[in-house]
């Protein structure tokens, strides 16, 4: 009976002390950088939630493309607007990762996430007719975030997000939603 026992303990100690690794496996407490991307660049901090979820807070420039119509033509301009966004993020294979001896630092890994943005508009300089605002923007995103050495990253995300605010500032437009962006992260 001691030796079932005797067993039975160590059998589970392995068992334990192998989950416990892969349970291990979370969000950095805090992580704080800088991307420069397609659509911008911006200052972001991450912090940890819980061991798979971290809230992404950013600020930054952002660069947004307008078209108008005329004279049976489009024209083309881009403003820069400046742009805070609040993410929470669920990087949901963390644990898949460590255990098959993937980095995880600087929470390197798959995610999935809820941003919500605010665009900071003034019109006063547009020169255009447009009514354009401030205006909210929230998007649900799949996205890949790995690093490239010890301090550099790249991120890569797709999904559709829903604008809030046209030429009359009133309308909800479905919009599809793209990221990527390299960065440093201090």
């Amino acid at each position: 009976m001691k030796k079932v026992i005797f067993i039975s303990l160590f059998l589970l100690s392995s068992y334990v002390g192998i989950s416990q690794n892969i349970e291990d496996a979370s969000v950095e407490k805090s992580i704080f950088g800088i991307q420069i991307g397609v659509m911008g660049v911006w200052v972001h901090n991450e912090l940890k939630i819980s061991n798979q979820i971290a809230l992404r807070s950013e600020a930054g420039i952002s660069i947004v493309g307008m078209w108008t119509e005329g004279n049976d033509t489009l024209i083309g301009t881009g403003y820069s607007l400046p742009i805070v966004a609040l993410e929470p993020r669920w990087y949901y294979n963390l644990s898949k990762r460590a255990s098959q001896g993937k980095r995880i630092d600087g929470n390197s890994g798959n995610y999935i996430a809820l941003r919500g943005s605010y665009y900071f508009y003034d019109n006063a300089d547009s020169g255009t007719d447009r009514n354009l605002s401030s205006h909210p923007f929230t998007a649900v995103s799949w996205g890949i975030r790995r690093n490239i050495g010890n301090h550099f990253n790249y991120e890569v995300g797709v999904g559709a997000g829903l604008g809030f605010g046209n030429d009359t500032g009133r309308e909800i437009g479905l919009t599809p939603y793209f990221n990527l962006k390299i960065g440093y992260r201090f």
